[in-house]
């Protein structure tokens, strides 16, 4: 009778995908909310937050800022959250430098490596923007060498390298079968 090996652990605590998931743009800033952070981190948004504020001269504005009512407004608009329950105020959204304050402030082992994971995330996303802005650098060159013949491969190319419309969204509505 063979015996069996216990399953190797993943390296990572969180899967790179779910923080991908998890990062929003606003006012230009790749920023995580303070609640995906609590759930991440495993404690209640109210605790991160007090820990946040018991510290705030370590966050300036450039690491945490707190969403106005119409960017809180939109994002309930865009992720479908009740206006009837869950949070009241507009939350906190981290940057990076955020982020990386954080493991200061919550001092707790799993904050540090979920912190590493995040790091790790960010650093990533930032490889793939700068290959995305390079390869957009050498399509502009080849595009000035040759002439016009070329112009619906590059033409192509470019709609290649733009994000499809609706990424990541579901149909809504019912599907029907069409009648011929």
């Amino acid at each position: 009778m063979a015996v069996s090996k216990p399953k190797a652990r993943s390296r990572t605590l969180i899967p790179a995908e779910r923080i991908e998931r998890s990062i929003l743009l606003i006012r230009g800033e790749k920023v995580l909310l303070d609640s995906v952070l609590a759930d991440l981190y495993q404690v209640a948004t109210s605790e991160l937050n007090r820990a946040v504020s018991r510290n705030r001269r370590r966050f300036p504005p450039d690491f945490m800022f707190r969403l106005n009512r119409k960017e809180f407004d939109n994002l309930r608009f865009h992720s479908g959250m009740s206006s009837w329950g869950g949070r009241r105020h507009p939350p906190h959204a981290f940057t990076e430098l955020g982020v990386a304050m954080l493991s200061s402030v919550l001092k707790s082992e799993r904050a540090v490596q979920v912190n590493v994971e995040i790091m790790r995330t960010f650093v990533r996303l930032r490889h793939m923007l700068a290959s995305h802005e390079q390869l957009a650098r050498r399509l502009d060159a080849l595009e000035k060498r040759y002439d016009g013949q070329f112009r619906i491969v590059f033409d192509a190319i470019r709609e290649l390298m733009e994000p499809p419309p609706s990424a990541g969204k579901k149909p809504v509505g019912y599907l029907t079968e069409s009648t011929g």
